[in-house]
């Protein structure tokens, strides 16, 4: 399992980072302006329009496998084992006494407030 959240959690992180990439490489939609008249990058290596379908369709796959990474990390840190050990699930034990007498008992509040004043 914690191999599995390894796995998981670098496929996010590879994913992230490369699609952090891919958008800074794409242009925007003004610059496909410029090189469908001619001008600009039309001598690029995918063509005047293919790198930005090979850009965009990259970076929707990796958007996709960033996504799919965080629902299985949600799931993952959702996941509970059966006896979880946790000191808020079970209830608190009383402690036993070690031999020595129990402990003083407090005294009762006044019933009425009036007691608490002190005359002068």
């Amino acid at each position: 399992m914690n191999v599995m959240l390894t796995v998981v959690l670098a496929l996010q992180m590879v994913s992230a980072l490369a699609m952090i990439g891919l958008i800074l490489v794409q242009h925007g939609k003004g610059a496909d302006m410029g090189a469908a008249f001619g001008s600009g990058s039309s001598g690029s290596l995918f063509g005047a329009s293919g790198s930005a379908n090979f850009l965009s369709r990259t970076t929707a796959v990796l958007a996709t496998v960033f996504f799919v990474s965080t629902l299985a990390l949600a799931y993952f840190g959702n996941l509970r084992p059966a006896s979880s050990g946790s000191v808020l699930d079970s209830p608190a034990a009383v402690a036993p006494a070690s031999g020595a007498s129990a402990p003083a008992a407090v005294p009762a509040a006044p019933a009425s407030g009036a007691a608490l004043i002190p005359s002068k």
